[in-house]
């Protein structure tokens, strides 16, 4: 069962209106200006390298993942080493100022993507670049995916009539905290790259160029270690802050026709016609009491999450990639009837409709206010259908023996556009034009 989350009145919507002509104000007596080559940028995003095939000579900042497609990159995509998921209020109260807003984000992660060299601006001027990648921008493995959250449609008019059928905002699950601070937002901003400082510089170049539209909410970094194969050419997963595996039961983002079922917006959904291509995102920052953990045996820690924690095995297994078979313990005895593992996924013909994408990386924020290190998941998951994805998944965790151990803190929903398709092409253009057809919201 979901419980609505309190939350200050005026911290669960959009930005008001006054709010917003303030900081439109502001964002453009502060925006520099900066072009950029847009031709050079479609050029170098049209570039043949991938990812998943280097070349000798190549190094890892040179790793390029392409922008142009179908679906946006960056769900799909094998996850690099750092992420950051940044949330974001719009300042655009009509359809031709969200046409505006999406045409210059696309602009800026074509080239923040695909790489390139910022142009020189005359020294009386902000320089065009932060300088923390050095005079040349590598693509550095770097994907931006973008998201709409529930208040970008109710907040205007002119959208709500095309918010994505499932869209809702987040609301608190019995063992949640949610800090309001942490919650919701227009837009979702999600990075991830081989470096943290190359995440940061993009942040840090889209908030310089589009002031007068994008004023952050909030942001959570993370990472992931690196995992080496094993002898048979297999690669685990990576762990978590709490020492375990993390994503064992993924579906493989490479199997095209699973993806298509389990992840992507599909002609047959009943979603707005806008919305093929895209997928539904779900975000929770999630607190871990590593402390209380780490003094917890290691066969109470085992059980609670249904698998064995070196090996990432599930509890009648030998390897991680190990299928349980619960149809051989109906009781529990080997793998508790309230394990993590087996109420995330009861692994029945029925759970398969419930089937969703991690994509999470570790966080470390410090030190809490009463001596505690401020660690847990930036859990980042994707599906096609929200209800039958996360939220079936989470409603079925409620209650669960981990509960103990962790603190959902903040988050939110989001729907991910569908894929720019190519040099020319802006991210979000059929619902920009879907906005604009209506005669009454023209601006």
């Amino acid at each position: 069962m979901v419980h609505d989350q309190k939350k200050p009145a005026d911290r669960h919507g959009s930005v008001s209106t006054d709010r917003r002509k303030i900081l439109l104000g502001l964002g453009v007596a502060a925006g520099g200006a900066l072009t950029s080559g847009l031709a050079v940028q479609e050029a170098r995003a049209n570039d043949k390298q991938v990812t998943d095939a280097p070349e000798s000579h190549r190094t890892d900042v040179e790793q390029r993942v392409p922008f142009y497609g179908l679906h946006q990159a960056g769900v799909v995509t094998p996850r690099p080493a750092n992420g950051m998921l940044v949330s974001l209020d719009v300042i655009a109260d009509t359809p031709a100022d969200f046409e505006k807003m999406m045409r210059k984000l696309t602009e800026r992660i074509v080239f923040l993507t695909q790489g390139g060299t910022p142009p020189e601006l005359d020294p009386k001027l902000p320089p065009a670049d932060s300088g923390i990648l050095g005079p040349e921008i590598q693509p550095d493995n770097l994907t931006i995916t973008v998201g709409l959250g529930n208040s970008m449609f109710e907040t205007r008019p002119w959208l709500r009539r095309l918010k994505p059928r499932h869209l809702q905002q987040m609301t608190q699950f019995k063992n949640d905290a949610l800090d309001a601070e942490l919650c919701h937002g227009d837009l979702s901003l999600q990075f991830c790259s081989n470096t943290a400082d190359t995440n940061i510089h993009a942040l840090r170049d889209i908030l310089k160029n589009m002031p007068e539209y994008l004023v952050p909410r909030w942001k959570q970094e993370g990472s992931v270690p690196t995992v080496l194969p094993e002898a048979d050419g297999s690669v685990p997963s990576a762990r978590n802050f709490l020492g375990f595996r993390d994503g064992s039961a993924n579906p493989n983002s490479n199997d095209k026709p699973m993806m298509d079922e389990i992840v992507w917006v599909g002609q047959g959904h009943d979603e707005p016609a806008w919305a093929v291509g895209g997928t539904y995102q779900a975000v929770r920052i999630i607190r871990n009491f590593v402390e209380r953990w780490d003094r917890t045996p290691l066969g109470e820690q085992q059980r609670i999450f249904g698998r064995k924690k070196m090996s990432g095995a599930p509890m009648d297994g030998v390897k991680e990639i190990d299928v349980p078979n619960y149809t051989k313990d109906p009781d529990g005895k080997i793998t508790r009837l309230d394990a993590h593992i087996r109420l995330a996924n009861p692994r029945t013909s029925e759970a398969r409709k419930n089937l969703i994408l991690r994509r999470p990386f570790n966080y470390s924020n410090g030190i809490t206010k009463n001596g505690q290190l401020d660690q847990g998941l930036l859990f980042i998951a994707y599906q096609s259908d929200l209800e039958k994805g996360f939220i079936a998944v989470q409603s079925r965790l409620d209650g669960e023996p981990l509960e103990e151990y962790i603190k959902p803190i903040g988050g939110g929903y989001f729907f991910v556009l569908p894929g720019a398709r190519e040099a020319g092409d802006y991210l979000g253009r059929k619902l920009a034009e879907a906005a604009t057809a209506d005669p009454s919201t023209r601006s």
